[in-house]
């Protein structure tokens, strides 16, 4: 009898059994488990945007979940020469070489095909590689479409990411990279020497030093010039470039953009770089500065910060890149307490004032319930111990509308 007919009586031929035992085989093998992800897919995809000095560097990470939604995470990666010392968005640990990075209360869930970022500062002894080996939540993030990528320092034409609308004063920057209707717009470029003129002038609103405010052509973000600060060290050691129109007329919200570069970090006394006499305070000084390494707000009347100066609330500002122009936004609710800073237009978590008290962030600042009303704008170093700099200023705007980097 042909075979084909065998067949169709219901025996099977070897060939046929073959196939059949290799199916079973297979079902056999693959029962009880499920592949959390897809075959040749990552787990993540990751950003790694780096700012490294000698022995030093900041990380700003972004994460997303390439799989199922998740309500909380852990982010683990391998640093061969680097110690991580401080961290925001995330609890950082290091064993060794491995790194693990978890959720925090607020940012645990995560859904499918959605970010989440952190960052984190630390230092390094004979070089500083860009990790690749990341894992989200014990799945390896690499294959498939896993990333890892340094991010440039953005330009004036390329903002890092839209801000966050999370309370009155952050709403989306206006579109470009102009101050167009801005009350303060300055490149200075209608500079035609190194002492400044028009717009602005030279003070030392407390108490005068060692320092020097002059134009310089040698430097600049944009254009041919800038402004050039040599911030000294020591007690009351004060030097500003001061804008030489009331901004009084700005608000309900002011909003405040410039670009900086310095050469040293920030110490761990305290400085200011930027000041603005508060009408609603006595005229003391609204401070925008650093201490213990990392950004902050002063606050003259009380000396209270923003966030409070515990190591809490110091892992949850930045510290300020070195060696490279970076841009910094800030925005005063002039109506009630409410305020923000962006460092490359990256929200700084500690520097985020809700008008409800936050341990460790601004419990300290809203002692004072009355809500500031800037009336100057002064651009430069104030010192009150350990600390000098040089540092340049440069396309700086404030207004009554968001302003982009």
């Amino acid at each position: 009898m042909p075979s084909d007919a065998r067949a169709r009586g219901g025996r099977l031929g070897p060939g046929a059994v073959f196939a059949v035992l290799a199916v079973v085989l297979g079902l056999l093998a693959g029962f009880g488990q499920r592949p959390a992800w897809s075959a040749g897919s990552a787990a993540c995809q990751v950003s790694w945007a780096d700012n490294e000095w000698t022995g030093g560097f900041t990380a700003q990470v972004s994460v997303t979940n390439s799989g199922v939604a998740v309500s909380s995470w852990k982010l683990t990666w391998t640093f061969p020469s680097q110690q991580v010392t401080s961290a925001w968005n995330a609890q950082i640990s290091q064993s060794g070489t491995t790194v693990t990075a978890s959720s925090l209360s607020y940012n645990g869930v995560v859904a499918s095909g959605g970010s989440v970022a952190f960052g984190l500062q630390g230092t390094w002894s004979g070089s500083d590689p860009t990790p690749t080996d990341f894992a989200f939540n014990g799945a390896s993030c690499q294959g498939g479409s896993g990333t890892t990528s340094p991010t440039p320092t953005p330009t004036a034409s390329s903002p890092t990411s839209t801000p966050t609308a999370t309370s009155t004063p952050t709403s989306t920057p206006t579109a470009g990279t102009g101050c167009s209707g801005a009350l303060v717009c300055s490149g200075f470029e209608d500079q035609s020497g190194s002492s400044l003129t028009g717009d602005w002038t030279v003070a030392a609103p407390d108490c005068s030093g060692t320092g020097a405010v002059t134009v310089d052509t040698s430097t600049a973000h944009s254009g041919s010039r800038s402004l050039r600060v040599n911030g000294q060290a020591g007690y009351c050691n004060h030097v500003f470039a001061a804008a030489t129109r009331s901004i009084s007329p700005v608000g309900p919200v002011v909003y405040l953009r410039y670009w900086v570069r310095h050469t040293t970090a920030l110490p761990a006394d305290h400085i200011a770089m930027v000041t603005m006499e508060d009408a609603n305070n006595g005229n003391k000084h609204l401070r925008l500065g650093g201490q213990n390494g990392a950004l902050q707000w002063n606050r003259e009347s009380d000396d209270a910060t923003l966030p409070a100066q515990s190591p809490t609330g110091v892992a949850q500002s930045m510290p300020l890149p070195v060696n490279q122009w970076v841009c910094i936004r800030s925005a005063v609710d002039t109506t009630k307490q409410s305020m923000d800073t962006w460092l490359n237009d990256q929200q700084v978590p500690g520097l985020h004032n809700d008008g409800i008290p936050t341990a460790d962030i601004d419990q300290q600042w809203l002692s004072r319930a009355t809500a500031p009303r800037p009336v100057t704008l002064n651009l430069g170093w104030e010192a009150y111990g350990n600390g000098a700099d040089t540092l340049w200023y440069d396309d700086v705007a404030l207004g009554s509308s968001p302003i982009a980097c």
